[in-house]
C-alpha cells in the first residue's frame, strides 16, 4: 500500500460454477452427481483477493444482492469489521446455511486481499505454529463397489497418506465386510476412518462401532446426527478405547461448535471454513476447541484451510476430499496437494495463493 494509506475495498464479485463428480457419489445419507464452488473476488489498493464456498447458486445470489454492496468502500484491512457488518446485514434471513456460506466466501476473499496488500502469504499473516499440516484421504463413497474402494484408499495409503477415511452408513448390515476391506486396502500402519452422516441410529451405531474396532478403525465421525448431541456423548463415552468420536461440519456460527463442546459430545471437533463463516469463523472454531481441550479437524476444501490450521494449536490435520481436491485441481492455480502426507501453504505466494483459472472454469459457470 502506498505510503501506508488505507485500501478500500473497491468492489466486489462473484460467479459460481458446477463441476460434475467423475460417478455418481453417496454416503450414509445423501446422494449427488454435481458440486458448486461459489467463487468471490474482492478488488482494492490494486489487488485482487479470492475466496470461495461449496454452496448452491443462492449463495451467490445472496452475495451479488446484500453482502458485495455493504462490503464495497469499507478498509480493506478491517476484516473483523466487514465480517461483523455482514453477520448483522443477515439477521432477518437466517444465519445457519446459506447466510453463512455467503458469508464465508467473501471472508475468505478479504482475508485474501489483506495479505496480498500486506505482501505476505496467509499463513504468515496468521502467525504459524507448524509448517504444514497433516491430510487424511477422504472418500470410500457407498456408490463405490468394493474394488474401487480398495483401489481409492490404497492408492491414498501408497501414495503416502497415513490416514484415509470411508463413508458408511447407506447400507449397515454391508459396513463391516467393506470396512475389512478398506483395512486389507490401505494395510495394518494406516490409520482408518469413517463416517455416517448421522446414518444410524445410538443403539446400533454403537454395536458397529465394535465391528469396526476390531478392524482398527480410530474415526467415528457422525455416528448418529451432529443435532443428537446426547447420542453423540452416549457413543464418545461408550466407543472402544482409542476410537475418537468426531463432528461439527455443520456449524455455521460459534454458538453451534460452543454448544457440542460444552456438552462433551465429541472427541474431535470439525469446522468447515466454506459454512461457518468464513475464516474468521474457523479461527473462533479454532480457540473454542483450544479452550476446551478438543482437537480441531478441517472439513473438506483443502486449499481455504491450509492457512489457518497451520495458524491454530488445536489442529491436528486436514480432510483431503476427493471431490474437492479433483476440483480445486482443475479450476483453481495453485491448489493444494499433500505431498508426504501434509498439506503445506505455498509461502512464495501472497494470500491463499491461488487463482481462479477462468478459462478453464468458463463452460462450467452456473447462472444465478
Amino acid at each position: 500500500m502506498p505510503g501506508g494509506t488505507a485500501a478500500r475495498v473497491e468492489g466486489v464479485e462473484v460467479s459460481a460454477f458446477t463441476v460434475p463428480t467423475r460417478t455418481p457419489e453417496s454416503d450414509g445419507t445423501l446422494e449427488w452427481k454435481a458440486t458448486t464452488l461459489v467463487w468471490v473476488e474482492a478488488r482494492g489498493g490494486g489487488e485482487l483477493g479470492a475466496g470461495y464456498s461449496y454452496a448452491d447458486t443462492a449463495t451467490a445470489r445472496l452475495v451479488h444482492d446484500l453482502l458485495a454492496p455493504l462490503v464495497a468502500g469499507r478498509d480493506a484491512l478491517d476484516v473483523p469489521g466487514a465480517w461483523a457488518a455482514m453477520v448483522r446485514a443477515i439477521r432477518n434471513l437466517g444465519r445457519p446455511g446459506v447466510s453463512s456460506m455467503a458469508i464465508s466466501a467473501v471472508d475468505a476473499a478479504l482475508w485474501d486481499l489483506k495479505a496480498k496488500l500486506l505482501g505476505l502469504p496467509l499463513a504468515r499473516l496468521l502467525g504459524m505454529v507448524r509448517p504444514a499440516i497433516p491430510a487424511y484421504g477422504s472418500g470410500g463413497f457407498t456408490s463405490y463397489g468394493e474394488a474401487e474402494l480398495r483401489e481409492q484408499l490404497g492408492g491414498w495409503a501408497a501414495e503416502g497418506l497415513r490416514r484415509v477415511k470411508m463413508k458408511v452408513g447407506r447400507d449397515p448390515a454391508a459396513d463391516p465386510a467393506r470396512v475389512r476391506a478398506a483395512r486389507e486396502a490401505v494395510g495394518p500402519e494406516v490409520a482408518l476412518f469413517v463416517d455416517a452422516n448421522g446414518a444410524y441410529r445410538r443403539k446400533q451405531a454403537l454395536r458397529l462401532a465394535e465391528r469396526f474396532a476390531a478392524e482398527g478403525v480410530s474415526w467415528f465421525e457422525e455416528p448418529v446426527s451432529s443435532d443428537d448431541l446426547e447420542g453423540l456423548r452416549l457413543l464418545r463415552d461408550r466407543a472402544p478405547a482409542g476410537m475418537e468420536v468426531a463432528a461439527g461440519e455443520y456449524g455455521y456460527d460459534s454458538w453451534y461448535f460452543l454448544r457440542m463442546l460444552k456438552a462433551g459430545a465429541v472427541d474431535a471437533l470439525q469446522a468447515d471454513a466454506t459454512r461457518c463463516a468464513g475464516i474468521t469463523g474457523f479461527l473462533e472454531a479454532g480457540a473454542l476447541a483450544a479452550a476446551f481441550g478438543v482437537p480441531l479437524s478441517s472439513h473438506c476444501a483443502p486449499s481455504l484451510h491450509v492457512a489457518p490450521l497451520c495458524a491454530l494449536r488445536a489442529a491436528v490435520h486436514a480432510e483431503y476430499f476427493f471431490d474437492h481436491v479433483r476440483l480445486e485441481g482443475m479450476l483453481l492455480d495453485g491448489a493444494a496437494r499433500a505431498v508426504d502426507g501434509a498439506l503445506a501453504p505455498d509461502l512464495s505466494r501472497p494470500g491463499l495463493g491461488i487463482a481462479l483459472k477462468a478459462a478453464d472454469a468458463e463452460r462450467f459457470r452456473a447462472p444465478f
